[in-house]
């Protein structure tokens, strides 16, 4: 698919630099067969039809973004931490992206309060450029864990155009961006659909017999990467790891069992459904299972699980975008944009909402 084909205009006070006052509050554009509906994000349990499954991403984000000074030469530096890669008794080994005004090289120190980061290597410039690999550890006897959660600030998106505060001092990013779900902490970026949700709407699904029930992706590079190629088969996906636990595949069959629709809470819950692997002897039926996935869903693409979407508004030409196209309609999906713009409803990570019925 040509990635010009998930282009849209957006005006850029439309795009949300603050999370609704109440989660509640959001707006949320119901997408139907035949037209796009005004709701709020109140409504939802009511427009959720009654016994369904409702499956959540439950991961956590870490406070990735590490602000420091190069020892030796006091310049700034800043590293965005995106996957463990190994633990030692000394520390931690990560892949991050790192910048810094005068470059970045292998043997480069940088502190960040009581944690040292260790440049081990650089990934090549021409596909992976600021990508680093670099070893983490404490001068104080803590842990690394616990030095990143004490230093590390909230991993705002770049087109959120304010600074998230210094630990301690941005307590309403720390929580609001976290979904209520979360628990497995390894995202560096929230799934942003579920932080809509709140433990009242929650509980005025499951009084309409409604399942919840968790997978786990955490959201990294692969999710928010930008595309920059005219193909998007082109593109390179890196992986992220996810999990269906035995008891979601469980929950998946008994709802196909008594016809219930399936309710994806966000995009990454999708993928995450999605690179679970096929029972034997097909079906759709899919297997518990946890590991990378490098899944990018396009227009094409048939989708195995989810009856219905929640998801929020997406960047113009990502790979979001196109498998929200891939499961409404690409036409349909885009038509919807338009309206939301003129409607002045609010886009990306702190905006509004919409509620997506399958293509016909």
């Amino acid at each position: 698919m040509r990635v010009a084909d998930f282009d849209y205009e957006l005006s850029p006070d439309r795009i949300a630099q603050h999370p609704a006052e109440r989660r509640e509050t959001a707006r949320l554009l119901v997408i139907g067969a035949k037209a796009a509906e005004d709701h709020t994000i109140a409504e939802l349990p009511d427009l959720v039809p009654e016994g369904a499954l409702v499956v959540v991403n439950d991961t956590r984000v870490l406070p990735a973004r590490l602000l420091g000074t190069k020892r030796g030469t006091g310049g700034r530096a800043e590293i965005f931490l995106l996957r463990k890669t190994a633990s030692a008794p000394d520390g931690e080994t990560w892949t991050a992206l790192g910048k810094a005004s005068k470059g970045m090289r292998r043997g480069t120190l940088i502190d960040v309060g009581q944690l040292e980061v260790l440049v081990l290597e650089q990934g090549p410039p021409a596909t992976s450029p600021g990508m680093l690999v670099v070893a983490l550890r404490t001068g104080d006897g803590s842990s690394v864990a616990e030095a990143i959660r004490k230093v590390g600030r909230v991993p705002l998106p770049p087109y959120i155009r304010r600074e998230a505060q210094a630990a301690g001092s941005d307590e309403a990013d720390r929580e609001r961006y976290q979904t209520m779900f979360a628990r497995v902490e390894g995202a560096v970026a929230a799934p942003t659909a579920g932080l809509h949700l709140t433990e009242a709407l929650v509980d005025r699904m499951v009084a309409r017999r409604c399942t919840i029930a968790p997978v786990t992706l955490h959201v990294g590079l692969g999710t928010f990467q930008p595309v920059t190629v005219d193909d998007l088969d082109q593109h390179p996906m890196h992986a992220e790891w996810f999990e269906v636990p035995p008891e979601t595949a469980r929950a998946i069959d008994a709802a196909r069992e008594r016809g219930a629709p399936v309710l994806g809470i966000g995009t990454t819950t999708v993928r995450a459904l999605e690179s679970a692997p096929e029972a034997p002897g097909g079906g759709g039926r899919i297997l518990a299972s946890a590991g990378e996935t490098r899944l990018l869903i396009q227009p094409g693409y048939r989708f195995r699980v989810v009856n219905l979407l929640l998801t929020n508004f997406h960047l113009p030409r990502s790979t979001l975008l196109a498998l929200v196209c891939a499961f409404g309609g690409t036409e349909r999906i885009l038509r919807a944009y338009r309206q939301a713009h003129e409607a002045r409803y609010r886009f990306f990570s702190y905006g509004d909402a919409m509620l997506v019925s399958p293509a016909t």
